[in-house]
């Protein structure tokens, strides 16, 4: 049982630092980048995917024996779909700005690389505690991107989180992080915080091992 736990611990862990969707495996850049002009879109659209990843995943790891190989990409779009159609409907009822702020990238969460690609790499080939923790690993590692993203660029170009002011009247917001270059130069900053903070990790892992 201890064994059990370590190792979905190890899968939740995983998905938020060391195999992160969107600082280390880059995928997802669709949303990240379309998305994410304020943090309220941010968040609506990671705990959407969240809802989406890690339904499928648990379903496709309790089915895993029953799909046929030959039809299991068809199967998994069909999973996936069908989670998606569920949470566009839900957004559509209770947060019908959100809903429409998100529009067409709610539906395109179904072609979203990082939910099939976990289904094939992951949930079809171990049992449901696994693929829950490897699902929910993976979808908060993906919001936490997201909400970085949304939050630097709300911040500097509105001047507000959460459409709350944070500086003031005086401040003159920057236009640019709020149109579709500020994606790219805001995902650019925090690659580099992240791979910084990585690589200094790493150096200091190796000389604790020379020492």
């Amino acid at each position: 049982m201890e064994q059990k736990n370590n190792m979905s611990a190890e899968e939740f862990l995983k998905g938020l630092w060391k195999e992160n969707p969107v600082f280390v495996a880059v995928l997802g850049m669709c949303p990240a980048l379309a998305v994410t002009n304020s943090a309220i879109n941010a968040l609506a659209m990671g705990l959407a995917t969240t809802f989406v990843l890690v339904s499928s995943s648990l379903l496709v790891s309790l089915f895993r024996n029953i799909i046929p190989k030959q039809v299991r990409i068809t199967a998994y779009i069909v999973i996936i779909a069908t989670f998606v159609t569920v949470v566009d409907f839900l957004l559509a009822a209770y947060t019908p700005v959100v809903h429409k702020e998100l529009g067409a990238f709610i539906a395109l969460i179904v072609v979203n690389c990082l939910i099939l690609g976990r289904q094939e790499a992951f949930a079809s080939k171990n049992r449901a505690g696994l693929a829950l923790a490897d699902a929910l690993g993976m979808s908060f590692g993906f919001t936490f991107a997201l909400l970085c993203i949304g939050v630097i660029r709300e911040v500097l170009g509105n001047g507000s989180l959460f459409g709350i002011g944070v500086f003031g009247e005086g401040y003159e917001p920057w236009v640019i992080m709020i149109l579709p270059p500020g994606g790219f130069f805001a995902l650019g900053f925090l690659l580099l915080a992240f791979n910084g903070v990585t690589e200094r990790r790493k150096n200091k892992a190796k000389l604790k091992d020379l020492n």
